[in-house]
């Protein structure tokens, strides 16, 4: 019987998912060796290999990994093997390519993690109409003092967003008795959660959370991740079987006693908050793997109203890159692991490939199932959050740089820092409303989280 590969599939630019194929690994790695003379196809194959564990080791088997989150382990690999003019031939060579799709598509565009094409291309317009579509242009805006009406068109268009996920979900009533919110960490779930009960409590409906998190087994059964940390980002560290019992029989209008898990004791204590739905209350499920398909099997498709919410953010910089999604969120956790988990800069960027590793495998693959999509990211959050965040970087890179095991950690961290680096910064953030999303990261808000 054939071998079943560690990655099957990957996201494409996009947005579309392939199938994965380590042998186009192998004929980039050759070319660009080829550049400089070299005609080791075999050594190209191992070090396409090599790509392939580091792959692995970061996101897990059967992750799906996008092609530019491939190439930076393709250059991290040829680094470490000390093939340097390689890996230079292989930057030129990945940047031409980037700067010829840009001819082709005339509109600079990137679309990942398997987002729909068409509400990627609306963010890059909106940013385009309000001139922050790349660095040059935020940098302008505040020069000319205009930063408060960036602040405040970003906020209204978050708003009028849900807004408009609100008046969706009217539609589909009375059909509808779950409200699922879902998105990678720091995406901004909870406001989300937030600003879209104010709407729906306005028509006379009301939203009751189902506490996923006291789902969580008890600790010792929980998964560990490469480094023996307890690995709270796996959907398989919760009793999605006690879930879909208990999402059943509210459905039903019965009454369920949900657990209680205390995350001091790392114990869980079955049948304590009683939980059960009036008709003018819809379930609401706020959870990382929302979209999940056992999370709520048991449950038919029409009863549930599933939102994503993503950074969908297009901002570029003068050589024609976009921040990363998955970086912008990074900063947003950094902050907030600070000030509300009382954990390091660092060792929130240290854990980060976990916390993405889980999005690969258990968010992304199932996008394509969601009702809605909500963009989070808040072209003017980036300046700010450069203010407190920025000085962490070129130590993150040095404690990383020779770990082997953090290799993740020490190109993500290069890659923010040299993203970030021409970018003004923004110290002060009074003019960031109380009720603004980003108040759920930098703090300040008149939510309560």
């Amino acid at each position: 019987m054939p071998v079943a590969l560690p990655i099957q599939k990957i996201v494409k630019r996009d947005g579309n998912v392939a199938a994965y194929d380590r042998e186009r690994i192998t004929t980039a790695i050759f070319k660009a060796a080829a550049s400089l003379g070299g005609q080791d196809r075999a050594r190209a194959a191992r070090l396409a290999a090599d790509v392939e564990q580091a792959l692995v080791a970061s996101y897990g088997v059967g992750a799906l990994p996008t092609v530019e989150e491939i190439q930076d382990v393709v250059e991290a690999v040829l680094i470490k093997h000390g093939h340097v003019r390689t890996a230079r031939a292989y930057i030129i060579y990945r940047h031409e390519r980037a700067q010829a799709r840009a001819l082709r598509t005339q509109q600079p565009l990137e679309a990942t993690d398997n987002i729909p094409y068409k509400k990627i291309y609306e963010v890059l317009r909106w940013n385009m109409d309000h001139g922050c579509e790349t660095i040059a242009g935020v940098n302008h805006i505040i020069a000319e003092h205009r930063f408060t009406d960036l602040i405040h068109d970003s906020n209204q268009r978050y708003d009028d967003e849900i807004a408009g996920g609100a008046q969706l979900v009217l539609q589909r009533m009375p059909a509808v008795r779950i409200v699922i919110i879902a998105g990678p960490s720091s995406s901004g779930k909870t406001t989300t959660t937030i600003k879209l009960s104010e709407h729906l409590r306005r028509a006379g409906l009301e939203l009751v959370a189902l506490t996923v998190d006291n789902y969580f087994f008890d600790l010792e059964l929980h998964p560990r991740d490469e480094f023996g940390d307890y690995d709270y980002e796996t959907p398989q560290a919760l009793d999605l079987k006690l879930i879909n019992e208990h999402l059943v029989r509210l459905l039903a209008g019965e009454t369920v006693r949900a657990p209680h898990y205390d995350f001091k004791t790392g114990q869980r204590t079955l049948n304590v908050h009683a939980l059960r739905l009036a008709p003018h209350q819809l379930l609401l499920i706020d959870s990382l793997h929302g979209l999940y398909d056992d999370m709520t099997r048991a449950i038919p498709a029409e009863k549930k109203f599933r939102f994503y919410i993503e950074t969908l953010g297009q901002l570029r910089n003068a050589g024609g890159d976009f921040m990363r999604w998955a970086d912008n969120r990074l900063l947003r956790r950094m902050l907030r692991d600070a000030w509300h988990r009382s954990l390091q800069p660092l060792d929130t960027l240290a854990h980060w490939h976990y916390v993405r590793r889980s999005e690969l495998r258990h968010i992304i693959p199932f996008i394509g199932n969601v009702d809605y999509v909500v963009n989070s990211a808040l072209p003017y959050e980036l300046p700010i959050l450069k203010a407190r965040l920025f000085k962490f970087f070129p130590e993150a890179m040095t404690t990383f740089r020779d770990n082997a095991k953090r290799q993740d950690a020490f190109i993500r961290a290069k890659r923010v820092a040299e993203f970030l680096e021409p970018l003004t910064a923004i110290a002060d953030d009074s003019a960031v409303p109380r009720n603004a999303l980003l108040r759920e990261f930098v703090g300040g808000s008149e939510y309560k989280y």
